[in-house]
């Protein structure tokens, strides 16, 4: 499979008018990254921390679980909560798949689950902003510019995606937030 014909084809232009993710603000601690012991989820209702499997959570706690642990760098830990999520296979759940195998250094691992978040929605702002990010850590500069170009196009600039994106094309780092 080559990485670079799979990502050329997440940059054509596709039909939709969404702006991407309402997630894209980076997340705010809480005790699931405070409190728990990694891989734990703090469950408000219980005021306790427990396993992601535990069936009092629902898939949006889970998600925001994923979210803190991967931007404090657990991206294991993030992992072992997007498999206790029943929602199946959908972008959000696929994004963050990519985000935590990236940064827990499986790059390629990584961007192939950015392609399927952006196979099943072209519009997710965030997708492309974290494999534009991973295709910058890879030297691969005018493939992230096309990343960038399509969350301009797709009426993202004024997000914290294509901003990301942007520093990270100026720079050559690469952000979480």
């Amino acid at each position: 499979m080559r990485l670079s014909a799979i990502l050329l084809l997440t940059a054509l232009p596709f039909a939709a008018n969404a702006a991407g993710s309402d997630d894209s603000n980076p997340p705010t601690p809480t005790e699931t990254t405070t409190e728990c012991k990694e891989g734990l989820v703090w469950d408000e209702k219980t005021k306790a921390c427990v396993a992601p499997e535990d069936a009092r959570l629902d898939n949006d706690t889970r998600f925001k679980a994923v979210r803190e642990l991967a931007y404090a760098g657990q991206p294991e830990a993030a992992l072992r909560v997007l498999a206790a999520m029943t929602e199946g296979e959908t972008d959000r759940v696929l994004t963050y798949k990519g985000f935590a195998h990236r940064k827990a250094g499986r790059i390629e691992e990584g961007m192939a689950y950015y392609n399927a978040a952006l196979t099943q929605n072209p519009d997710n702002l965030l997708a492309r902003s974290y494999m534009g990010q991973g295709l910058v850590e890879m030297g691969e500069m005018d493939l992230a510019r096309l990343q960038r170009d399509e969350i301009r196009a797709r009426g993202g600039e004024a997000t914290w995606a294509f901003a990301s994106l942007d520093r990270a094309l100026r720079s050559g780092q690469t952000w979480s937030y």
